[in-house]
């Protein structure tokens, strides 16, 4: 008996090793069907019901809509502003919308409705004026001199560092002393207190972005990448890259990663109603791809 025994723990650590697999493979399976699920959002029943209702008019435009107006960007009739949840950004937000995006289409809406006090939305060719603020003020676009999220710090410091030289004229007066590496500063005390005070999104297919972001009025800006992200957007641009997010997912993450890797605080949730009518959207589009699976259908109906 006692010889057999350690064979049947190895044939017993295989199996619960074998299972384990099985789970994570599970879970990652689940992960990638339902992205938005483990949000902490409020309830989405105001939207069961406008959506069981219908479109009903704008109370500013008298327009006929789903959801909300997207050219007043406040909710439509049968949904009550009362009952849409509102979030608290730790910054502004500016977005700079190109004249031929479908407004119906945009995502970056949603942050406008669920974010009103933080939120401006600008249409192409009216942008703010940034470049006395450059040193707080970073764009998220992707591009070989981006930076990650974690670097933003570092990099409006050393546009401080570099303005107060330039408006001295002062060549005989040295930097700041930098830290061996980069990596150094970002842990000084000092680039922990960030001065990121707004970050610009631009709202566009990827198609039509160069001609905002190569603007010169954007040229001074620190670009930002949210590299590791990917979206799950149903509208997912032809021949382009799974990282290229649509603007609500980039305004999120952004915000997650920020919360986490500058403000140096643990994330809770705090952003997650940012995707109160993405994730709501992204589940109808999923039920009305399964026509024929009547349980999923319940969720939305």
């Amino acid at each position: 008996m006692s010889l057999n025994t350690p064979i049947f723990l190895k044939e017993r650590e295989e199996d619960n090793s074998k299972f384990v697999e099985i789970q994570q493979s599970q879970t990652s399976s689940i992960a990638a069907e339902y992205p938005l699920q483990n949000l902490c959002l409020a309830s989405q029943e105001v939207l069961q019901k406008a959506q069981q209702n219908g479109r009903s008019k704008c109370l500013k435009c008298g327009g006929s809509r789903m959801f909300y107006c997207y050219t007043c960007y406040v909710p439509v009739e049968n949904v009550p502003i009362e009952q849409i949840p509102r979030v608290k950004l730790p910054l502004k937000i500016d977005i700079i919308k190109h004249p031929n995006e479908t407004d119906g289409k945009s995502t970056a809406i949603h942050a406008k409705l669920l974010a009103p006090e933080f939120v401006n939305i600008y249409t192409y060719p009216c942008i703010p004026e940034y470049e006395e603020k450059d040193h707080e003020v970073a764009l998220v676009f992707p591009g070989p001199n981006s930076v990650s999220v974690k670097e933003i710090s570092f990099h409006l410091q050393e546009k401080i560092q570099n303005n107060v030289g330039g408006k001295n004229d002062d060549l005989d007066k040295p930097f700041i002393k930098r830290k061996k590496t980069e990596e150094q500063d970002l842990n000084d005390s000092k680039c922990k207190d960030t001065t990121l005070k707004k970050i610009v999104f631009i709202d566009s297919t990827w198609n039509q972005t160069n001609k905002i972001f190569t603007d010169e009025r954007l040229q001074g800006l620190l670009q930002v990448e949210l590299k590791t992200r990917k979206t799950c957007f149903w509208r997912h641009q032809k021949g382009k890259p799974d990282t290229f997010l649509s603007t609500i997912e980039a305004i999120y993450y952004f915000l997650v990663d920020y919360h986490t890797d500058i403000l140096k605080e643990k994330y809770k949730g705090q952003y997650d109603n940012l995707l109160f009518f993405y994730s709501f959207m992204h589940q109808l589009v999923k039920n009305a791809k399964c026509p024929g699976d009547k349980e999923t259908r319940k969720l939305t109906h």
